[in-house]
């Protein structure tokens, strides 16, 4: 009779705790889709409900604080997103990568470069913290390590275009030209069309022109060297004339690509640099492909004549889509 007594009081806990567990989860599904209708009042109310049953729950405490972003109230989110880290779950970088956020938009870039770079040490490979510490070390000033951070997040996630875009910008504010101009071109690839797009082929037109966002004795004798190659190709390019713009940035890329390749292969201390972005745009250089690749550099810019060009050579388009697929780029 105790041994029967003994089971139906375990049973009852079960059901109890089973019970329990399901209201929570009902509660945070609750408060997930009145976030998302944007009553965040209401979606606080049920995440408060949740907590009071269970205090601990990773989920429940990560969406009260993405919650509380929402509503402006970041810093109210922060002793949320320290129970979560604490739970130890799956949850553990997308509550570092809030963390930062919000301290970041508190205009805190220190304590911000903190929660991500602590987040890194528990999730090594959760992408998006490298590229908000990228982007978190850019309005810093802090470029190098900015440079450093988005090239983890390219390794990571070479189709990110936000990474790619960020490398780009970062390598520009240290007079890095031709680091800059590989990187806005693979973002390019990636996003050839929109606002961004326009901003990226605008900074391109800048160092194909021999813009720079610092002094020249600011950089070392590699990059000086790089930097001159681009001019001289740029200016070789543009003795002779083209039925269009594209067919100008075709023959500039062309003969800066070509020259890039061989002196990055001689040069030492940058293998990202050397391995990811100068082998492979030398590749293209050498390839029938660089007429269809000058017209998704250009589209943002002359987008009705390019897309026009792009729909009558599909065929082109596709294969250069092709080549690129196949081609291995090496970090």
């Amino acid at each position: 009779m105790k041994k029967l007594k003994l089971i139906i009081l375990l049973l009852v806990f079960s059901v109890a705790v089973y019970a329990q567990d399901t209201d929570v989860n009902a509660l945070i599904k609750q408060g997930v889709q009145l976030n998302s209708a944007h009553d965040y009042t209401g979606a606080i109310e049920k995440y408060k409900q949740a907590l009071t049953t269970d205090p601990e729950n990773a989920q429940t405490n990560y969406q009260m604080a993405f919650t509380l972003v929402a509503m402006g109230k970041g810093t109210d989110g922060i002793p949320y997103l320290n129970k979560t880290v604490k739970a130890g779950t799956n949850l553990t970088g997308p509550a570092y990568e809030l963390l930062g956020s919000i301290y970041d938009t508190a205009k805190q870039p220190q304590q911000a470069i903190d929660a991500y770079k602590a987040g890194l040490q528990l999730k090594p490979n959760y992408q998006p913290l490298y590229f908000n510490l990228g982007i978190a070390y850019f309005r810093a000033r802090q470029y190098a390590e900015a440079e450093q951070a988005a090239i983890e997040a390219i390794k990571l996630d070479p189709k990110h275009a936000n990474s790619q875009r960020l490398y780009g910008l970062v390598t520009f504010h240290q007079n890095k030209r031709a680091a800059a101009l590989l990187g806005l071109c693979s973002f390019l690839l990636l996003e050839p069309d929109g606002p961004r797009s326009a901003e990226a082929y605008t900074n391109m037109q800048s160092i194909l022109k021999g813009g720079v966002l610092k002094t020249e004795d600011k950089t070392d004798a590699g990059n000086i060297a790089l930097n001159k190659a681009i001019l001289a190709g740029a200016a070789t390019a543009d003795l002779r004339k083209y039925a269009s713009p594209a067919d100008l940035l075709a023959a500039q890329l062309k003969a800066i690509f070509t020259a890039i390749g061989p002196l990055a292969e001689k040069q030492t201390g940058n293998d990202f640099f050397r391995n990811y972005y100068a082998a492979f745009f030398y590749k293209l250089a050498q390839s029938e492909h660089l007429p269809a690749f000058a017209r998704l550099m250009d589209l943002s810019a002359n987008k009705t004549a390019d897309t026009q060009w792009l729909q009558q050579n599909q065929d082109k388009q596709k294969a250069l889509e092709a080549w690129i697929a196949g081609e291995e780029r090496k970090f």
